[in-house]
């Protein structure tokens, strides 16, 4: 049996579907939900830890520190470890994912984060149990961040690898925009416990109840995620690996075969990721150890940014999808490297709407760069090896952007008691990505079948079609 042949075999039962179809367009609508409901799940947790960082596990778990912005930046360190932890993660699930599966791999890794953060909340202080406290606290910190490193490409690949070729950026956003409102899911339950709760209780176990829900976002979750079909692009991959064993997948194929995808998402992703969290995370640091802001009002002024964000974000990918995936990304950059210079003046007057509008259009910003990359770092690579390729990128610059973004910018504050030196170093990582942007090939309309045909020809490989 050929190659085709048996590639169509795997496909067969698959009825033909005019391209924009209802059919299947109602399909497609079904694996964006899968996929969002799942990323939701997971950033709500992983954001939640962020934020609990900045607020609270300085002081129940670091309480020994000195002064408090020291406990926030060894807080901080623990929040880094995830960052480390996602890499391996990508590796790791990025090899499962092009060898079994995106569906499978997602439903271990919702399971995984899921477990992790509800331990986080059963954990007892640094007054109970000693250094065992933060020890432990670092251990499920590295196993969320790991589950995390393999959620997002399958997120994205789900969606990307099923979407039309010209809708591709729009459809392919919707994950993206599921990382604000999982965001804003962990600040409402955080709100709601510092309304509800003193500062004493919320310090000493509010905080808690807003890891143990959840257990209740998870079950849902991976309920969920396990009525989605794999594409018929990725069938077609798995099929010629099967058939062919010259042919090579997973990790150390892309690295070898993509070193140059790898590093121009690594580029597209370096300024994003800073620019990210110094918003959601350093902002809060800034304004409650400079200026002793209200918690409450801080978390408000992130809730309304989150849902703005949520809304933005789609937008941008449809964006992408008419004028182009280079344009919108070099905007996002430029601007983004404007923003500190004046949104900390902002914060400095301590109104309220200025605070709010300052967070809220720094997230637009952002909107312009992550909106359009599951597009971008799909239409890098080819099918076999694109979960790697697109986890590599996303999550090993996350180490060196992300995980320390906040790290560099409290130090950086607490050494010369500006926000200057914060502003220049957001505007040095914006100045490397319009690099990676400038470099970039465009992209914006680019079929996946034909990435995988040009790789077929480059390597000598036979290019496979599901059925017809």
């Amino acid at each position: 049996m050929s190659v085709n042949q048996r590639v169509g075999a795997a496909g067969s039962g698959r009825a033909a579907r005019p391209a924009g179809s209802e059919t299947e367009k109602s399909g497609l609508k079904k694996i964006v939900a899968a996929s969002m409901v799942g990323t939701v799940v997971e950033w709500y947790e992983f954001f939640l830890y962020a934020t609990a960082a900045s607020l609270v596990f300085g002081t129940v778990f670091f309480p020994n520190a000195g002064s408090e912005l020291d406990g926030i930046i060894a807080a901080f360190l623990t929040y880094a470890v995830g960052f480390i932890a996602r890499p391996l993660g990508g590796i790791v699930f990025g090899q499962i994912g092009d060898k079994l599966g995106r569906k499978h791999t997602l439903q271990v890794t919702i399971i995984m984060v899921g477990a992790a953060t509800f331990l986080m909340g059963c954990l007892p202080g640094f007054d109970t149990i000693g250094y065992w406290a933060p020890a432990l606290l670092v251990a499920l910190r590295f196993i969320q961040g790991f589950a995390v490193g393999g959620e997002w490409g399958g997120a994205v690949l789900l969606v990307a690898e099923h979407s039309p070729n010209q809708s591709r950026g729009f459809w392919s956003s919707w994950p993206q925009a599921a990382v604000p409102m999982g965001n804003l899911l962990a600040t409402v339950v955080l709100l709601t416990m510092t309304w509800l709760l003193s500062p004493e209780q919320f310090l000493s176990w509010g905080w808690r109840v807003a890891f143990w829900l959840s257990a209740i976002i998870v079950v849902i979750g991976y309920y969920i995620r396990t009525h989605v079909s794999e594409a018929p692009i990725f069938l077609e991959a798995r099929a010629q690996v099967e058939a062919e064993k010259a042919v090579n997948y997973g990790v150390l194929e892309v690295v070898r075969k993509y070193p140059k995808g790898i590093l121009g998402a690594m580029g597209l992703r370096f300024a994003e990721n800073i620019l990210y969290y110094i918003i959601v995370s350093f902002t809060i640091v800034y304004l409650k150890t400079v200026h002793e802001y209200d918690t409450g009002q801080l978390l408000i002024a992130l809730l309304i940014a989150h849902v703005v964000h949520f809304i933005v974000i789609p937008q941008v990918g449809r964006l992408s999808d008419r004028v182009g995936r280079k344009p919108v990304y070099l905007a996002g950059a430029v601007l983004g490297a404007s923003w500190a210079f004046f949104a900390f003046p902002l914060f400095d007057t301590l109104n309220p709407v200025l605070i709010i509008l300052a967070v809220t259009v720094g997230l637009c910003f952002h909107a312009l760069m992550y909106a359009g990359q599951p597009a971008i770092m799909s239409e890098m690579f080819p099918t076999r090896m694109r979960y790697s390729g697109v986890s590599l990128g996303y999550q090993v610059t996350s180490i060196l952007a992300g995980s320390m973004a906040p790290i560099i910018a409290s130090a950086l504050l607490q050494q010369y008691n500006s926000w200057v030196p914060v502003a220049i170093y957001i505007m040095i990582a914006c100045a490397i990505t319009v690099v990676a942007v400038v470099t970039l090939k465009e992209t914006a309309g680019a079929s996946l079948r034909e990435v995988d045909a040009v790789d077929a020809r480059k390597h000598g490989l036979e290019p496979v079609t599901i059925g017809n």
